[in-house]
């Protein structure tokens, strides 16, 4: 569950977004940013710390992302600065990047495979998982060996287990308890 912190910086940035219609594209913005900041813990660490003024901290801002990210995106980063709420950022992000799905009627699903999933597999499951929910559904593949065969496909927090893990676990419980497998 997000902080209130965060839910409320996000809707302001969401708001500004739908104002000026460019919620896909600050989405867009908001998921490299928040992959910048995924692979490298620096950045983050430099805006929290103490010892940096917030002026060195915006200057610095403008410099790494004034070529990547739209005037409203950097400006919102200098005000997190300002109000000290850097902390957040991450956080932020991830609820903006949500509220922005719901907006735009994307799903985002995870599909755990005991193998990558080759394309064509990943368009089929997004297929049926699009007619299940009426609404565009990103998917990606996670590697998880325990599986053994098969799938398990979260969609929200809806699961749907197709795992040769999950049947021997069944077939497990079946016959512990005395019934047939």
């Amino acid at each position: 569950m997000a902080s209130e912190v965060a839910e409320r910086y996000a809707e302001g940035l969401f708001s500004l977004a739908l104002e000026d219609h460019t919620a896909a594209s600050k989405k867009q913005q908001a998921e490299e940013l928040s992959e910048v900041l995924a692979e490298s813990d620096d950045l983050l660490l430099f805006l929290r710390a103490v010892k940096i003024t917030p002026e060195e901290k915006k200057k610095a801002i403008d410099e790494m992302f004034s070529a990547s990210l739209d005037h409203d995106f950097v400006s919102f980063l200098k005000l997190l600065v300002d109000k000290d709420r850097t902390y957040y950022l991450k956080e932020i992000l991830n609820c903006f990047i949500d509220r922005c799905d719901e907006h735009l009627g994307i799903q985002k699903a995870e599909v755990l495979s005991a193998r990558p999933l080759c394309e064509e597999d990943m368009k089929r499951i997004a297929a049926v998982l699009e007619k299940q929910t009426g609404k565009k559904v990103v998917l990606k593949n996670k590697i998880d060996t325990s599986l053994i065969a098969g799938i398990k496909v979260r969609v929200g927090s809806r699961v749907t287990d197709v795992s040769m893990k999950s049947r021997i676990e069944n077939m497990k419980e079946a016959l512990l308890k005395g019934g047939r497998a």
